[in-house]
């Protein structure tokens, strides 16, 4: 039922291409690339182009973005760091916004890419955050370089769990891969039209948390969702990520050396709090932070999550 309520809202939104709808889904999509334009720098690095932005001042984090983010992503999610004392710095990963999407685009690749980034900035050694699929360049990266790693945060982790079978989609998701991650237009549809069931699919997070949340935290969900606009461009990165996260290999966790943290939620519905278990169990004196709700976003808990970042990287 809830598939076919949003395929029929996504073809009546593309039906509905001219008059109110056009016309505010045009202002959506202006917006969106208003609010990334001017905002990121890009440098050359031995996997092609990356992109990155950076956010207040103090001692240097390097946030890595989840599934259908961008520099702008990576920012957002830890905003209270950089309104903090905190100078992050985002990049846009393989095949999201102006980053190139490499042959070989794995996270290992990803992971080396990173140190080009740090030698342009001129940062030695760097705490490295990586959110949802962002936690796996961001182990990679602690792995293969040890010497540039000085903390790792698995933020929601989709990362590998023993003994779990291999993802498979559901009818939902396949629709929304074939359909509105392809276009700026169905994706914006049902953003508008199916808001609950994107929340659901793409956030892996009940609806219900976010209806039930402060004013406030309705808003940091929903800015999560329409921000993913202007999808087109994060497509290819997108794409990557489901085929990473949605089947990670295993990593050899008891190799990282650097003080790491990892935080998940019970009823994340992309299973992280499997994950965050396993490299807190694998990862030798790693810190786990869970909490019983608040889906894969988190709901209810920013202040707390941001202040328990804060505070491991403070004392590392």
């Amino acid at each position: 039922m809830r598939r076919r309520t949003f395929l029929a809202a996504m073809g009546a939104a593309a039906i509905a291409g001219g008059g109110l709808a056009a016309y505010d889904f045009r202002n959506t999509l202006s917006d969106a690339r208003a609010r990334l334009a001017g905002r990121a720098r890009v440098i050359e690095t031995r996997a092609g182009a990356m992109e990155y932005a950076e956010a207040g001042e103090g001692p240097p984090v390097l946030m890595l973005h989840g599934t259908g983010g961008g520099f702008d992503q990576g920012l957002a999610f830890v905003k209270r760091l950089s309104d903090n004392g905190w100078r992050v710095i985002a990049p846009s990963r393989f095949g999201y916004l102006g980053s190139s999407f490499p042959e070989d685009a794995s996270s290992d690749a990803q992971a080396d890419a990173l140190v080009d980034l740090l030698d342009h900035l001129g940062i030695d050694r760097v705490p490295v955050a990586g959110g949802s699929a962002g936690a796996l360049p961001a182990i990679a990266f602690a792995i293969r370089h040890p010497d540039r790693c000085a903390a790792l945060i698995a933020l929601v982790p989709a990362t590998y769990v023993p003994g779990r079978p291999p993802a498979e989609l559901t009818a939902m998701q396949t629709a929304i891969i074939g359909y509105a991650l392809r276009s700026d237009l169905l994706f914006w549809a049902g953003t508008v039209l199916a808001e609950d069931t994107m929340i659901r699919t793409l956030l892996a997070t009940d609806p219900a948390l976010v209806h039930a949340a402060t004013p406030a935290e309705q808003a940091r969900v929903r800015s999560i969702l329409t921000e993913i606009l202007p999808v087109s461009d994060r497509a290819k990165g997108l794409l990557q990520d489901g085929r990473l996260a949605g089947n990670p290999p295993p990593m050899d966790l008891g190799r990282i050396a650097a003080p790491t943290l990892a935080i998940s939620l019970e009823d994340d519905l992309f299973g992280t709090f499997q994950a965050a278990r396993h490299i807190a169990a694998q990862v030798p004196g790693a810190t786990l932070v869970t909490y019983s709700t608040g889906g894969h976003v988190w709901v209810g808990h920013d202040e707390e999550v941001m202040g328990e970042i804060d505070g491991f990287l403070r004392g590392v």
